[in-house]
């Protein structure tokens, strides 16, 4: 199909640049100012509130059978509840971003009836899909980003600024700490690139965008479930779920590097294959709606 800025022959229309069509600004503007960004980013900027709230109802945390975990001491510095924030939502809270702003990107085109015309615009369906992914990523990355750094300004003025105490004994100074959840939030970022990967190729092959959004967490679940099997031994090695947590390694008093570099290499695997047939497939697809 050729399109409106192509002639018969090939040739483009004199001034057209296919790199200068869906600019990155303003794709980033129209995702900015949809109410599903803003809930979003409403809903993580309150859970550090919510946590705090509850500390203040219930009481300190305390040890449970002798053993101290990452959430009992939740309240002994601001840097301490940042982390808590952060091992509370990386499970499962900060998957349902990911996956909405990288599984709405085509599907919301289609269920609109607008990627039809975008392509016809002309914008070439690569430079689409890029477009769309960068701004996703940047969002999902900026959603990531924000939890921990409204939990650690909460948690400083709520509970002040001073060491991370590490629950298996010891603690990180305060010029440790900000750099050590810094590597622990890259590493969440990078674990949740499967999640993005998964929800993008969905959402290039439906037109509903919450298919693409709730295949992706869905997966994500099943995820997690294969890897509480333990009778699968080795082989749960090779699902991203297995380290999901691995970014605690960053906030022990010698930083560990095997688990994060180890689930790093696993999640990265897994997305470049998945966005790879995200391409392949769309630059093959009939586009209908």
């Amino acid at each position: 199909m050729t399109t409106l800025m192509e002639s018969p022959s090939g040739e483009t229309a004199p001034g057209y640049r296919a790199r200068r069509t869906l600019p990155l600004r303003v794709e980033a503007v129209r995702q900015l100012k949809r109410r599903r960004t803003l809930v979003m980013g409403a809903v993580l900027g309150a859970l550090p509130f919510v946590l705090i709230v509850a500390f203040a109802i219930g009481g300190s945390p305390s040890s449970r059978n002798g053993r101290i975990t990452l959430m009992d001491t939740a309240t002994a510095s601001g840097a301490n509840f940042a982390a808590t924030c952060l091992f509370v939502s990386a499970g499962f809270l900060l998957v349902v971003p990911v996956a909405l702003f990288c599984g709405d990107t085509v599907a919301s085109e289609a269920s609109w009836s607008s990627l039809r015309y975008l392509l016809a615009a002309p914008v070439p369906r690569a430079r689409l899909l890029w477009s769309k992914l960068a701004v996703a990523l940047g969002f999902s990355a900026a959603a990531i980003v924000l939890l921990p750094v409204v939990a650690l300004a909460a948690g400083t003025a709520v509970y002040g600024w001073g060491p991370l105490q590490i629950p298996t004994g010891g603690s990180l100074g305060s010029g440790q700490a900000i750099p050590r959840l810094a590597i622990a939030v890259a590493f969440v970022f990078v674990s949740q690139l499967v999640t993005a990967a998964l929800a993008f190729w969905l959402s290039t092959r439906t037109d509903a965008p919450l298919g693409a959004v709730g295949g992706a967490v869905g997966l994500t679940i099943v995820g997690n479930v294969l890897d509480a099997v333990t009778a699968l031994g080795d082989w749960r090695d090779f699902l991203p779920a297995h380290w999901q947590f691995a970014w605690a390694d960053a906030l022990q008093p010698h930083l560990e590097w095997g688990g994060m570099l180890k689930g790093s290499a696993v999640s990265v695997a897994y997305a470049l294959v998945l966005f790879a047939l995200a391409f392949r497939g769309f630059a093959r697809k009939d586009i209908v709606s």
